[in-house]
Formats: C-alpha cells, sequence, structure tokens
C-alpha cells in the first residue's frame, strides 16, 4: 500500500516475526532512517484527517456522518443500479438524500493548547448545551499548530463557523476546518 494509516507516502511491509526484527535493524541501519512512537504516527493521521477506529468512527456511526461518503458506490445510492442493499441502507440512503444530524468535522483550536478527544464544543460562550464533541486532537507537529476533529450538529459544521471548546471550565475559540489539514503526499 502506497497509503498507509499515516496518510504519508510509504510502503507497508510484512514479513514473519522470526525476520522481523532483522528486518527493523537493518532499515534503521540506514542513516536517513530513525524509529517513531505512536504518538509521531497519531498526529500525522490526524493531520491527514484519517479516522481512527474507537476515537473517530464505531459502529453507531454513519459513513454520512463520518465525512466517508466517498466509500458508498454511485451505484448504491438512490437512483442507482444496485440500489441499497447493504447493512444500513436504509439510515444511509436517508442520511445522504436529507442530511445527517452531526458531522466529523476539522477543528482548529485559537490557542496554542490542543483540544484532546472528549472535550465538549458550544455553539457560543455561554450556551449551556454542547452541539458536539472532539474526538481525536493533538498538536501537528507539520502545522506548528493544534488540530482536532470531532462532530458537531449538522447546523455549524459549515467551514469557518467559530465554535468553542471547554477545556479545563474555560470555553476557549476553535473554528470548523476542512481536512485534511494539510496536503496528502501519497503517490496516487
Amino acid at each position: 500500500s502506497r497509503s498507509g494509516y499515516t496518510g504519508e507516502d510509504g510502503f507497508e511491509i510484512s514479513v514473519a516475526a522470526a525476520r522481523a526484527e532483522d528486518l527493523a535493524r537493518t532499515l534503521l541501519d540506514d542513516p536517513a532512517v530513525e524509529p517513531i512512537g505512536l504518538g509521531a504516527r497519531d498526529s500525522l493521521r490526524l493531520e491527514a484527517g484519517l479516522c481512527l477506529y474507537g476515537n473517530d468512527i464505531d459502529e453507531t456511526t454513519s459513513p454520512v456522518e463520518a465525512a466517508l461518503e466517498w466509500a458508498i458506490q454511485k451505484a448504491r445510492r438512490s437512483g442507482g443500479a444496485r440500489e441499497g442493499g447493504f447493512p444500513g441502507a436504509s439510515r444511509i440512503l436517508d442520511e445522504l438524500e436529507n442530511g445527517a444530524p452531526r458531522r466529523r468535522v476539522g477543528l482548529l483550536p485559537g490557542t496554542r493548547a490542543p483540544m484532546r478527544a472528549g472535550t465538549p464544543i458550544f455553539a457560543s460562550a455561554e450556551d449551556a448545551d454542547p452541539i458536539g464533541q472532539v474526538t481525536s486532537g493533538a498538536f501537528g507537529p507539520s502545522l506548528a499548530a493544534p488540530v482536532s476533529m470531532g462532530y458537531v450538529a449538522a447546523p455549524h459544521a459549515a467551514t469557518g463557523t467559530e465554535l468553542f471548546g471547554e477545556v479545563r471550565g474555560k470555553r476557549l475559540p476553535v473554528t470548523v476546518a476542512d481536512m485534511p489539514f494539510r496536503p496528502s503526499t501519497y503517490k496516487r
């Protein structure tokens, strides 16, 4: 695969467990190669706007809510040659036609502090009821700024919408942004 978990160009290598350590040592013998940890991998995933199962999507999330409509074949959509006929079709086709109640969006915090998973999102600094929640958030090293993604009520999902995240009891500004946060570099 040239389009792995991080959204970066590269290769995924499968190797027998007995040979894995030798392969890793051989790769690390090249001075241009450095090991990275899970935090680096996750920040790249987030900058690429890719979902992490269990954080950003789960079995209750529809592809329409998650902004993954591209994964639904046109032939399976309303009016298509093979309309429906897949698990969740009635819900998904309805959401494609009428919109989902919430949408996964990119979020750019207005401060240097990242808004992490679980941060409630509000339409204003005064509103009592949240309209969404951050599902992933971290510092984006490629952008030199914090980035987050999460779900907000559909009326608040337009790019450029100013919202507020509540961090340690304080309402901080956050702006709905397009994803990916940076262009992909993998070969198409």
